[in-house]
């Protein structure tokens, strides 16, 4: 005879860190990024060569880190009700039941009040910028309730990350932040069509918008554009910067990598797990960028 048992439930510590999505850091790291290439980028754009202060490399670390981790809690705040009937969020902690409510609320609290501690290291204009992000980061979840393409919000929250980091060295906004900034939100808009493209399924059961809907069969060639527009606009960064020959390099292994992606999502049947593998790639293809801008601004 068997006995069964029940599966003993995880420390209260463990969900936390669960609820925080620091077990999977990709989603962190690819956040993390853009605001490292704006504070790069920032610093060559006011004396060629020149690097950001380490001081401030780590305080736009650890801001990220914290603000992805709010923007996580809160995400699944609103979508507590949802994600049980999702395949790849049932197991998160709110919907699982392994958190209450007040537990998430306080988490978020405490992840906001830490990014805010951190906002007022930056000059003035970076920490209203941050203000500013709050209510896109917030109202992200509802996106999904009533807007057809829910993942241009969470570009645009990404987009912060550019004007907050870049307005933290220079104080001020000029043309090429802004170029920047549309490359950021158009390599998101990619890279976050293919992470809904794993959920097209569930996300009809349960009633929310996905850019992976809305562009329909036509999703790769979707995604596609995206990432081309990147590229486009990050070569324009390069020549209104004047940067090396190894920041074209990691440019063009981007374009090589992302041409692969297309080539991917193009198959018939794509497995369920291509599309977390390519939404891992990313983060490498936003560590190859930072690298060529790193090397090209010398």
């Amino acid at each position: 005879m068997v006995i069964q048992t029940k599966p003993t439930p995880e420390p209260t510590w463990q969900a936390i860190i669960h609820l925080l999505r620091w077990h999977k850091p990709a989603g962190r790291l690819i956040l993390m990024i853009p605001a490292l290439w704006a504070i790069f980028l920032a610093a060559h754009s006011q004396t060629a060569g020149q690097w950001p202060d380490l001081p401030l490399i780590g305080v736009i670390i650890l801001g990220s880190i914290t603000t992805s981790a709010a923007g996580c809690v809160i995400n699944d705040l609103w979508d507590r009700n949802i994600d049980p009937n999702v395949e790849r969020t049932r197991d998160r902690p709110l919907a699982a039941r392994a958190l209450t409510v007040k537990t998430g609320i306080a988490v978020a609290l405490v992840a906001m009040v830490c990014a805010a501690g951190l906002a007022f290291y930056l000059t003035p204009l970076s920490f209203w910028l941050s203000v500013a992000a709050v209510p896109v980061i917030v109202l992200y979840p509802l996106a999904k309730r009533v807007f057809p393409v829910p993942q241009l919000v969470l570009s645009i929250a990404w987009g912060f990350a550019v004007l907050i980091s870049w307005t933290a060295v220079t104080t001020s906004l000029i043309a090429v932040t802004w170029v920047l900034w549309g490359a950021v939100v158009m390599w998101t808009m990619g890279f976050d069509t293919v992470y809904a493209m794993a959920d097209r399924e569930d996300d009809i059961k349960v009633g929310v918008n996905s850019s992976a809907l809305f562009f329909g069969k036509w999703a790769a060639e979707a995604v596609l554009a995206f990432f081309i527009a990147t590229a486009i606009l990050l070569a324009k960064v390069g020549m209104t910067l004047d940067l090396t020959f190894w920041y074209w390099l990691g440019l063009g292994g981007a374009i090589a990598l992302w041409g692969w992606q297309y080539w991917r999502l193009r198959i018939k049947q794509v497995p369920r797990s291509v599309f977390g593998q390519i939404f891992s790639q990313n983060v490498w293809i936003g560590f190859i960028l930072l690298g060529g801008m790193i090397a090209g601004t010398r």
